[in-house]
Parts: C-alpha cells; structure tokens; sequence
C-alpha cells in the first residue's frame, strides 16, 4: 500500500467536499413494557435497566435498599418475565443492505423475538450480541425477551455433575456474581435488559473493529500503527483517511468482498506521553478514521490515544519473585483501592456518579483501581474517565471465589465473553492489567474445597480451572491486546509462606483471622493487592437504612445491612484492643471509622516504608453497591469515612512515615516522586498543652522513587509521658503525627473548639481552633457536601481552615465531634 502525506489545508479542503454515508445506528430505548410471564397486564419499563428497578419504578415492591425489604423480594427470581417494545423504520433505513441488531446486554437467559420470529437465545450478560435482522424486518416491528428464572438453567447443569463446586450454583451462569449475594452485598439477583439496544444500518463497507497498538517512542518521535479491520462487498480502491489532532495521513487500499485487516502506521513527532496520576499529564490523542470510497466517507472510528508502554515486572530476585509495574521504563509505586460495582442495579449509575467517584479517587492520590472480579466489566465511560485522570486500572475477568466447570459449551461461551471484552478495552491507557481471577486459586488450595471429593474428581475440577486461567483467557487477552495477564489473585494464599516473597498478595489475617493490626507492619509482601476492615458507613446512610432521623444500629432491619455474619463482633474485637468502646451510638460510629483507618493507614505506611521490596498497596474496598455496613472507604452515598480521608494524606507522592521498632521510633521518608526532594526534617515532640519538649532540625534529601530511613528517636533516652505527648514530623509541605501509645491509652484534655463560619461562593469556610491538642476532629451536618479536610488533628492555640462544599445557604446545624472527649 502506497503512503502519503497530504498538507493539512489540502486535506482540510479535499474532506469538506466529501459525502457522508456512513453506517446509521439508533437506540431501541423507548415505548418499553414488562410483565411477569403469567400476568396480563403490562407495565412501562425503561432501558437500559432491570426487572427490579422496573417494579420499583411502578411502585409494585418497597425499596430493596431500606430496611428489610431486600428478604420480601426474592420472588422475583423465582419468575419469568417478558418485555416488548414496538419501533418503526423509514424509508432510508429499511432499504439499508444490512440492518444489524445490538444487544450490548442481556441478563441472562434470554429468547429475542422480532416480529414472533426466534431470532436470539443468549447465555451470558457480559457479551455483546449481535444479529443480522433484516431478513425479519418491517417497517413496523415488535421486539419481544423473554427472560427465564436462572435457577432452571443452573438446577440443569447442576444435574450433569457428580459433585458440587465451590461457589454453588452461581458458576454456571455468567453474570455479575455478587448479586447472588456477598459479604457485603445483598441477595438482589436481578435480570433485564441491562445495557443499551440499537440498530445499525449500512451498505457496502463498514469498519469492523480499530486496534492501536503501541509502537515504539522517544522524545524525539512516537510510531506506531492501527489495524482496522473492515468487512466490505465491494471490489474498489478506497482511502483510510487518519486524523491524529488536527494532523491527517492518507492511505491507498483495496476493498475486497471479504472482511479484512489493513495496517495504518502513524507518526508523532515530540510526543506526549501519557503518566499516572500524580506523575505526570494522562495526555491523550483523538485519532479518527475515515474509510473513503469513490469521493464518500462510508465509515468513520474514532479512539483516544495514550502513548504509554506498561510493563509487569515478575523477576526473580534473591528474595523470591518481584511483582510491579513499569509505566513508560520508570517502576511505578501504585497506591489505591479495589473497586465493585457502584450499584446493584446498573441503571441506577449515571455518568455524574462515575464522575464523583473517580474525582474522589484522584482526590485521594491513587493511581489505580483493581475492577473486582465478581462485578461486572465496567461501563466505557468508567474507563474514559480512567484514561483521562491517570489511573490505572487491574482489570480482573468475572470470575470470583469459585471452581467453575468445563464443558465445551461453557468454555466456549467465556472464551466469547473473553474476546469480547477484551477488544472492547484494549485500546484504554489505563487499561494495566488483565487479571483470570479473584481468589479461586487460594480457595481450591486452602480453603477446604477438595473436601469430601475423589481424587479423580479433584483432577478434573483443577483441570478446569486451568483451561479456563491458564489457556483460554491468557490467549485471548495475548491475541487481541498488547497488556500482561496474571492467572489469578493472590499469586499464593495466606496459608503458603511465599506469599510474602512472591507476586502478588491478599492479607486476610486482619479481620477474618483476627490478627492485630501491628501483623501488617512485620508482614509485608511484594505487592499487596488486597487488605481490609470494615467500619460503620455515614449517620445519613444509617437515617436512610432505618426510615428515621435518629442513629441507630440495633435493630433488625439494619443488622441485615451488614452481610459478614461476624461483622459486628470482629469490629467490637478490635475496638477493644486500641481504642475506647463508646456506648453512645453516634460515638461508636464515629470510632468503627476510626478504628477502620488506623488499621489500613498502618498497613499502607508499612508497604510504602518497604519500597522497592513492595511496590504497590490496594485496600478492599473504594465503594459500596448498597447502603451498608461494609469495608469501603466511600459510601454509598457518596459520603467520605474516615479512611478516605486518611488514605489522602497516606497517599501523597511524598510521605514522611514513623514506626516504633525495639523501643527507637524510626522516621521515614517516601518519595514516589520521579523527581529528588530537598529540605528541612522537623521533628518536635509537645505536650498536649502545646508545650515543646524536645526538637530535632537537619537538612534531607529525599532521592526519586525512594523510601530511607531520616533519623532514628532512641525513646528511652528520653524521659516523656508517652501518654501525652504527640510527635510531629514536618518536611517541606509534608506533615505527621505519631503517638507512643495506643489511642485507647492517651490522657488527652477536654477543650472547647472555637468556630467561626464564613460564606464563599461554593459553600463556607470554617476556622477552627482550641487551646488543646484536639485529635481525629469530625465535622457533620445534615447538609449535604464535602468538607476539604475532615478526621484531622487540631494544633494547640493554631486557627485551621477548612472549607465545605454545598449548595445550602445557611449552615446552623454544624456539629464537632472529638477523639478527647471519648477518653474517659
């Protein structure tokens, strides 16, 4: 193929005088109805959506999230349903040669008629069907699904084995896995119409599918290609016409009655690369793609572009085997959260949802998010969204505490939801990671699932699993995308020594071994991909779960929003070794967030101390799908606990982290900055008086991409209250406090907080100060906003400035609460 250059004003003057006749696609969204199979009568549905959200939305069932509704709502598993729309088609489509059927879609076990004709059965609700519908067309059409209850299908594959698999009967279906209930998600195992409905109509030629690969750059130049992949019936000459920001190339090809590949290369001279957060600018470049044939444009592709190179590192060491991630050549710490769905009910989510979330996870300073791989493979604007804010994202397949089956069917439906999604992605920058599983490989080795099963039995439930995680999505991930694949999460589960010394790695000491929070100091792996605590969500989300405007935990309909079955007494079995138990409600709220992120803050500090042995830290978990008691950072109203809070600081690219080791308090300082740090390391230990009892002062560098010890405190030469005393560390604009005690043991004063509110233009500002140390300082309202900073420390006889974004005009309702005024 011939390759040319053309002047962009030529270009742009040769494209104004070309025709469009590009493929015509229209959503199938309006004018729906749903029934319950046996009924009669219908009711308005809207789509994308569910049969859940429908019947709420026509006030047939209670809420699912209030209460104890969720327990009266399991009937609507247990029934058929039906949905039907009717549409038209004019004249210019219906004469279309090829009029194509979308189902982005379907959950789960569906059949799809087009005027009473059976033009669909699918099985699976992560992949995309498609149907070439216009042998059945009209111009006036009905579209019928019917959607059959899932247990028939399960109950039927359930009969062809001899043994039960792990994970029940939940692994023979494909779709969101934790719907089917969680321990932190409720019983909600809805199916509809999930995601969007179109129809396609074109001619002759029609672009198939675009894939960037990466190429090759330096600061000089960036080349690479993109293959197209276009299905024509015409014998023709044509052109590709390439638009890369205002740049355009022009490419000769021939089209042939067969669907083909064509290779575009491209060129960018003084590239931009594309860096996680915090490292540098995400840039992105719009390309677009035009396929010209005889003087019309007959398809057009946009995609958006990062030129990166992200590598996993698993080398062997003298330690055991590395695990971490190369952005661009340069070894990247990746500080963030594992991520589940934002809803039970997909529908409910719109793009402001996505755009909060992920605001709040930049806020944060993480640079990834782990997909868990019992939700869903996230709408596209979730990865836009990533894309363009600089954070990574670990993308796992959807397959989750389990052992799967084997057979050919099954097998070849994942393989299709594999290629699926994986083609859908592949052109994402942020797109890091390709993950087979979430924790099914340390379930089948330690978790007791080969009880009771032959030998002969065991073998072929492995060999499942490895056809599935170590030959199907392995190869479809390396024939359709340029990103690694990790066969399963954790590389080794806790009950194998290597955990620490290889891959990557899951500490579920903490909470459900009851180990103390100080293992996660003296046991750190290569990169821990998940690690957690629960806490009580936001006083607003309790108000909501109770239908009430008291805080209350107690009653039955609450305890059913939280899903552990140890989940109250594991947090009171904590609370009670490092902190006071209230017995107001309020305050033990107030202290289960507390405590959750003096548990994480210990864990992360220790990962990133440990640097470069350990290079990545990613708690359990960013979000919640519901209003509950649970492990997340972020409510599920959005609210920030804690933790979030807390993970802010603990997240900046430069950290100044102290640990007690042997009675010597050591003072580290973490820089994941690509670039040195130089200044002054302040250390002050003062009274809660605000008295100074002693200082230190010395000039540090901070190296690139580094963690070393700064000074070393022998506490023993130093005669203190350690009951009463906080140290402060501070370097440039980086600033710590560190204890002696734990929080249960410190002898803090009770004070008075003075505050002084001031309106601005987005909410107010609010000056706060005490002539006491006043530690872990809450700010609440029943206004909704977002406080700047909130779980702070508040200097003896220091003004802190704090600003709450809100709509409200007035704010007489503002509330502290303290961690002094706890201690007895």
């Amino acid at each position: 193929m011939k390759h040319s250059f053309l002047i962009v004003i030529l270009l742009l003057c040769f494209g104004c005088q070309i025709k469009n006749d590009i493929p015509k696609a229209f959503e199938l969204h309006d004018n729906w109805q749903f029934k319950k199979v046996n009924d009669s009568s219908w009711l308005s549905a809207t789509i994308p959506g569910n049969v859940h959200s429908d019947l709420l939305d026509n006030k047939i069932i209670e809420n699912p999230f209030i209460g104890d509704n969720e327990l009266k709502l399991q009937w609507i598993s247990d029934n058929n349903w039906e949905y039907k729309t009717l549409f038209s088609l004019n004249n210019q489509i219906f004469k279309k040669k090829h009029i194509e059927l979308n189902f982005e879609g379907l959950d789960t076990y569906a059949s799809v008629f087009l005027n009473d004709s059976l033009i669909l059965k699918t099985n699976n609700a992560f992949r995309h069907w498609k149907v070439d519908v216009k042998p059945f067309l009209k111009q006036e059409n009905e579209l019928r699904i019917l959607f059959k209850k899932i247990s028939k299908f399960e109950n039927q594959e359930k009969s062809q084995l001899p043994y039960e698999l792990p994970g029940g009967n939940r692994v023979f279906t494909r779709k969101a896995q934790f719907q089917y209930g969680w321990d932190w998600a409720p019983t909600l195992n809805t199916f509809g119409i999930w995601k969007g409905v179109y129809l396609k109509a074109w001619d002759d030629t029609i672009i198939d599918e675009v894939f960037i690969a990466q190429g090759q750059h330096s600061i000089e130049k960036a080349t690479f290609y993109a293959e197209l992949k276009i299905s024509s019936q015409l014998n023709s000459e044509a052109q590709i016409l390439t638009e890369v920001n205002g740049v355009f190339f022009k490419e000769n090809i021939g089209l042939h009655e067969k669907t083909m590949v064509y290779t575009i290369p491209i060129t960018i001279e003084n590239p931009k690369l594309w860096w996680p957060h915090n490292l540098g600018k995400p840039h992105l470049y719009d390309i677009s793609f035009k396929v010209i044939v005889d003087g019309k444009v007959v398809d057009e592709k946009s995609v958006r572009h990062g030129i990166r190179r992200i590598d996993l590192i698993t080398e062997k060491d003298s330690i055991g085997e590395s695990f971490y991630f190369k952005v661009n050549g340069v070894p990247i710490y990746t500080k963030g959260a594992n991520y589940i769905p934002q809803n039970s009910f997909q529908n409910k989510i719109t793009d402001a949802h996505y755009e909060k979330l992920l605001n709040d996870v930049v806020e944060a300073n993480m640079n990834m998010l782990r997909v868990w791989g019992g939700g869903i493979y996230e709408n596209d604007i979730f990865y836009d969204l990533c894309d363009e804010k600089g954070i990574l994202v670990w993308q796992d397949f959807m397959f989750a505490g389990a052992m799967y089956p084997g057979d050919e069917v099954f097998l070849e439906n994942v393989k299709q939801e594999a290629t699926n999604n994986v083609k859908r992605l592949r052109n994402h920058a942020s797109i890091a990671l390709w993950c087979g599983n979430n924790e099914n490989s340390e379930g089948w080795h330690r978790w007791g699932w080969q009880s009771g099963k032959t030998e002969e039995q065991k073998k072929e439930i492995w060999n499942n699993y490895q056809k599935i995680f170590d030959d199907i999505l392995p190869l479809v991930v390396a024939q359709h995308s340029e990103t690694d694949y990790w066969e399963s999460s954790p590389k080794y589960g806790r009950g194998n020594p290597k955990y620490r010394l290889e891959g990557d790695a899951h500490d579920w000491w903490i909470w459900h071994d009851g180990h103390p929070f100080e293992r996660l100091e003296n046991n750190v792996p290569r990169f821990m991909s998940e690690f957690g605590f629960q806490s009580f969500p936001s006083y607003e989300t309790i108000k909501y779960i109770n239908q009430s405007d008291s805080v209350t935990v107690s009653s039955e309909a609450f305890k059913i929003h939280q899903k552990h079955s140890r989940g109250f007494k594991i947090i009171e079995d904590y609370m009670k070794l490092d902190f006071p138990v209230p017995n107001n409600t309020e305050d033990y709220i107030y202290v289960s967030q507390l405590l959750q992120a003096h548990g994480i803050i210990k864990g992360i500090e220790a990962h990133r101390r440990a640097k470069p042995y350990n290079m990545g830290t990613l708690y359990w978990q960013l979000n919640d799908c519901w209003p509950a008691v649970s492990w997340s950072s972020i409510d599920f109203f959005g609210n920030w606990k804690a933790l979030h809070y807390k993970v802010k600081n603990a997240f900046k690219n430069v950290l100044i982290s102290s640990v007690i080791e042997n009675d010597i308090m050591k003072i580290y300082i973490v820089n994941d900055d690509l670039k040195l740090h130089q200044g002054q390391l302040s250390i002050k230990i003062i009274d809660f008086n605000g008295k100074e009892l002693w200082q230190h002062n010395q000039e540090v560098i901070a190296k690139p991409n580094s963690s070393e010890l700064k000074f070393s405190i022998p506490l023993k030469s130093l005669k203190l209250d350690k009951n009463a005393v906080v140290i402060i560390s501070e370097f440039n604009t980086e600033t710590s406090y560190s204890y002696l005690v734990k929080p249960k043991e410190l002898v803090l004063n009770r004070g008075k907080i003075e505050k002084k509110l001031i309106k601005t233009s987005t909410g107010f500002q609010i000056e706060l100060s005490s002539s006491t140390f006043q530690k872990d300082v809450f700010l609440y309202t029943n206004a909704k906003g977002h406080f700047s900073e909130n779980f702070f420390n508040l200097l003896p006889n220091k003004t802190k400035i704090i600003y709450f974004k809100t709509e409200v005009k007035l704010l007489n309702d503002l509330k502290i609460k303290t961690f002094n005024s706890l201690i007895r």
